[in-house]
């Protein structure tokens, strides 16, 4: 069957994607790598833990599901039915595999050099052909239930989900992605086919590859391993209602750490979207953080000559389809010191505005930022495959980061980065140095 490709172009980052859309209802993107040895897949759908109520499409009523089950999920994709693991398969092959879920998203790949084909058929094929039975379910409770306790210890995630649960009050994102041990306890096999032939339709995702790839190749082999039955159409999802409101200003736990750890967080209040709007919206958010807070701003210097902050200070945003947020975070040894100068840093700049030039010095080095993605064919697929889950094209970023006025940032500064609404959560040392509070 010959399909209908379609090719987008960048003059500017001289770079093209092929898309094409197989029969099953499976997008397909390829950016070409000419001459590139290394190659890069990732199979994604649009599943993540977040997805706790949905309606299947056909049904009137709509299911509830554990906590964790889309971690677990993915967990037991690598299982075959003759007692092997997709991983021995890629091994064979010399490809590297891996696999993750997030909040709104599961995928699956392999970076190769060789045998690029034969490791697509082997991703297809596996993600697939899911084989859950009672026992091997069983099993994986044992496994997963030992990762979430040593999740519990680890400071870094701690200080992650705290903030969250001091921002959120329903939305799921909230929520551990891995679930509880006793959410988990509450998965079988039944609830996990339903979830897989709810979320894992090829309507429902996307294959990125990145390298030296023959798109009318990948068709057909596609072609030979996947039909059309799958399809099933949209799921729907409930809104979230999230009020606009934290849930609490600090939140504090004590864990065996030898210097603080903190996050500071925004919560994004304004409507959910996607497409265009969303990656306009993200691109003011990173240039406000960058050029408020970047390592290359007078504030971070400030804060690291004080001994506030060291190297391991960040500031991210990740913004969705259904939540969003942003976080600045590291380490201090005063962390109620940094969220005071944070805060004050914000509203100084949203009564005297930004200095223009930064703006522009800012919009420079995110562009060169993307650029430079482009010789780094993971990263690239990796980025690439979450902003086309969100209807964003990937060669146009840098086009949208131009069309972000200084009205449209300084709008977004007042909005997004309300003083009056953010939240501290800190990870302290334990004070006798022994078991780490709960």
């Amino acid at each position: 069957m010959r399909y209908e490709i379609k090719e987008f172009a960048s003059d500017e980052l001289k770079e093209k994607m092929l898309f094409a859309t197989h029969k099953s209802g499976l997008r397909v993107y390829v950016f070409p790598k000419k001459g590139f040895s290394k190659y890069y897949a990732i199979y994604g759908t649009d599943y993540g833990s977040t997805d706790r109520e949905f309606l299947v499409p056909g049904e009137s009523e709509k299911t509830v599901v554990p906590d964790g089950i889309a971690h677990f999920l993915e967990h037991k994709m690598f299982e075959q039915p003759d007692g092997s693991n997709a991983f021995d398969s890629f091994a064979i092959t010399g490809a590297s595999s891996n696999a993750f879920t997030s909040f709104d998203m599961t995928a699956y790949l392999f970076t190769c050099t060789d045998r690029f084909y034969e490791n697509l058929d082997i991703l297809i094929d596996f993600v697939n052909s899911p084989y859950f039975t009672d026992e091997n379910v069983n099993k994986e409770m044992g496994i997963i239930g030992q990762e979430i306790k040593m999740y519990d210890d680890d400071p870094g995630w701690r200080v992650f989900f705290n903030a969250l649960r001091a921002m959120f009050r329903d939305n799921p994102v909230k929520i551990d992605i891995a679930g509880t041990v006793e959410s988990i306890a509450k998965i079988n096999k039944d609830i996990l086919y339903k979830c897989y032939n709810t979320f894992y339709n090829p309507g429902n995702m996307i294959l990125v590859l990145v390298g030296d790839v023959d798109i009318n190749e990948v068709m057909d082999r596609l072609d030979k391993r996947m039909g059309d039955e799958k399809n099933l159409g949209e799921i729907k999802r409930p809104e979230v209602r999230e009020p606009a409101e934290r849930v609490t200003e600090f939140a504090e736990q004590r864990l065996v750490v030898s210097q603080p750890m903190f996050n500071i967080g925004f919560k994004d209040i304004t409507p959910f979207t996607g497409g265009e709007e969303l990656a306009k919206r993200e691109a003011a958010t990173e240039i406000i953080l960058d050029t408020l807070f970047g390592k290359s701003s007078d504030f971070y210097m400030e804060l690291y000559g004080e001994g506030l902050i060291d190297s391991g200070f960040s500031v991210e945003t990740e913004l969705e389809k259904r939540y969003g947020f942003s976080l600045m975070g590291g380490e201090s040894r005063d962390p109620k010191a940094v969220y005071e100068k944070i805060k004050k840093r914000i509203l100084k700049a949203q009564k005297e505005g930004i200095d223009k030039s930064d703006i522009e010095r800012t919009k420079k080095v995110m562009k060169a930022s993307g650029i430079k993605l482009f010789n780094y064919i993971e990263g690239m697929g990796n980025a690439y495959i979450r902003m086309l889950l969100k209807g964003i094209n990937p060669l146009d970023y840098n086009k949208v980061i131009d069309s972000v006025t200084y009205d449209d940032i300084m709008a977004r500064l007042k909005t997004h980065f309300d003083t009056n609404n953010c939240v501290l959560s800190t990870v302290l040392p334990t004070e006798s140095g022994g078991e780490a509070e709960r």
